[in-house]
């Protein structure tokens, strides 16, 4: 069955608090300074908040063989994820650079898994902000939903 969706996201900047988006872009930044990037020099940290208020952090870790690299946003995902959390709504990816961040086609897709559609803060390292949403950044995405009843 398609489940594709044609309509636009409803998700709106006043969907989460000012001082909980705050606290995201303060830790997103925290975290790329943990990152561990010897090979690309690119740091970069992610802040995910779930449906329980609770937020999780991540950096990206890189690693000699290249494709066992883990990107920021899936370590903060993963990481919530192994704490029982199930339910994604807004996550914040931040880089020291001057240029925004964008989360990779892998990243898109673990973010999908746990949100249809959810606010998505990009931070770059003069603290300005470019507000997306997953459904934007992964229009007509393949989901959970799509293997719904298959068992």
């Amino acid at each position: 069955m398609n489940q594709f969706e044609s309509q636009p996201s409803v998700i709106q900047e006043s969907s989460i608090p000012p001082q909980v988006r705050e606290e995201l872009v303060s830790k997103a930044e925290a975290a790329y300074k943990q990152a561990y990037v010897p090979y690309s020099h690119y740091p970069v940290g992610a802040a995910a908040l779930f449906s329980s208020g609770k937020i999780y952090s991540g950096c990206n870790v890189e690693n000699a063989s290249y494709g066992l690299t883990i990107c920021a946003e899936r370590n903060a995902v993963f990481q919530a994820a192994a704490q029982g959390e199930r339910e994604l709504k807004a996550i914040v990816v931040a880089v020291p650079t001057d240029e925004f961040p964008s989360p990779c086609g892998a990243c898109r897709q673990v973010i999908r898994e746990f949100a249809r559609d959810c606010l998505v803060i990009l931070v770059n390292g003069r603290r300005e902000t470019r507000w997306t949403t997953l459904r934007r950044l992964l229009p007509e995405s393949f989901g959970p939903d799509f293997l719904a009843g298959l068992e």
